[in-house]
């Protein structure tokens, strides 16, 4: 986003906007597989995850991943401040990664997760 736009949203606001800035970069990625041996056949998921990251200048603030009775699971927490590609062009590359290695892979904005899972 860029910081004029960001400005013209938040100017009638008592906001510090470099706070507004950084949360509207921060992503959450969420990847996951169901095959029973999916530890065992699987190299580098992660390493791809982060390469395709890395490739559109996406920075991993941190991350989790488990096997849980037979299913993969990561969860991802990004910056895509640095991010000069359409947010689709990005999510249709991390899909088409996902699909070729038999995992799910959604990518979501961090406070509408947040929102969203609040009770």
């Amino acid at each position: 986003m860029g910081d004029d736009l960001r400005n013209d949203v938040f100017k009638n606001f008592d906001i510090d906007r470099q706070q507004v800035g950084a949360a509207l970069s921060r992503f959450l990625i969420g990847a996951g597989g169901d095959d029973d041996n999916f530890a065992a056949v699987q190299v580098g998921i992660i390493a791809g995850v982060c390469n395709t990251l890395a490739d559109y200048r996406i920075n991993v603030l941190d991350i989790s991943q488990t096997i849980m009775e037979g299913y993969f699971t990561m969860m991802m927490v990004v910056d895509l401040a640095l991010c000069q590609e359409p947010f689709d062009k990005l999510r249709a590359a991390l899909k088409d990664y996902g699909e070729g290695r038999g995992l799910s892979i959604r990518i979501q904005r961090e406070d509408i997760f947040n929102a969203m899972h609040r009770i």
